[in-house]
């Protein structure tokens, strides 16, 4: 599921790097974020609490598995491939309790002899009810629960990384967009030092013994600023640098036009037939 490249290539880290001391605070705080997008993707409390999706699908990631799109999010990347749906939280999708959505993805798993499931397009950790809900209901199915998260309310709140533990059969991956403040700032929009709230987060998770992996955005990264962060991930856990999921952008025409209204250029990105693009 891994890629060691990283681990190869920067752990010769430079610890005299001083990315990120002067940045200047902009964007938007996605803690404040996480509270408008939650009052209007999710309702209610406990097990009662339901969560907006827009589809429940199958697919060939992780070499097969059962996944739900969820509405809304608390990033706002530039690269995002669901970012329609992101941005269009309030007009997409509809209510679902968490033994609806149990439902409708087993249906999914025993129709495909998948031993996987995950809830992706957006950011799952919005509705932490309804979450863990989730994970109760597939406890006891034998099936590997993904988490895939930005992990800033993981590492806002470490009570969260805790009740995470309680289940063994969840796997968290962490998007860390950028490798350095000023990366994920440009590509989020959110302020600069949110990213530290992905590290925390792998913090988090790693304090209460939760499995985790970073995944690492590296397409618009220089070699510096990977070096950077692979010093933050030894700081935090020696382990987690051979444990690196490389991600690479996408090039889907929505994506291309996104980025070109950014003015953002990606140093390395696949199209989607999978040919490899290098930019200088």
């Amino acid at each position: 599921m891994y890629s060691a490249h990283l681990s190869k290539n920067y752990i010769n880290v430079n610890h005299n790097l001083k990315i990120g001391v002067n940045i200047v605070e902009k964007g938007f705080d996605p803690i404040e974020l996480s509270k408008t997008v939650k009052r209007i993707v999710v309702k209610g409390y406990g097990k009662n609490q339901r969560r907006k999706y827009f589809r429940f699908r199958g697919g060939r990631w992780y070499g097969g598995i059962a996944t739900g799109d969820c509405v809304g999010c608390n990033l706002r990347c530039v690269f995002c491939w669901g970012w329609y749906a992101r941005d269009n939280a309030d007009k997409l999708g509809r209510f679902y309790t968490a033994e609806q959505v149990y439902y409708k993805l087993i249906r999914i798993i025993r129709k495909h002899g998948y031993n996987k499931v995950r809830v992706s397009g957006g950011e799952p950790t919005l509705s932490r009810d309804h979450l863990i809900q989730l994970l109760e209901l597939f406890s006891d199915e034998g099936i590997l629960f993904i988490l895939e998260t930005n992990g800033i309310l993981i590492g806002y709140d470490e009570t969260y990384a805790r009740d995470l533990a309680k289940y063994d059969n969840v796997h968290v991956r962490v998007s860390i967009k950028g490798a350095t403040p000023e990366e994920f700032s440009m590509l989020t929009l959110a302020k600069p030092r949110a990213f530290e709230l992905q590290l925390k987060a792998l913090q988090n998770l790693i304090k209460y013994n939760v499995s985790c992996h970073p995944a690492i955005m590296v397409s618009f990264s220089s070699k510096e600023s990977l070096e950077y962060l692979a010093r933050r991930l030894v700081e935090i856990d020696r382990r987690l640098i051979a444990e690196i999921e490389e991600e690479y952008v996408l090039l889907y025409p929505h994506v291309v036009k996104k980025l070109r209204e950014y003015g953002i250029k990606p140093k390395i990105a696949f199209k989607p037939d999978g040919t490899i693009i290098k930019c200088r």
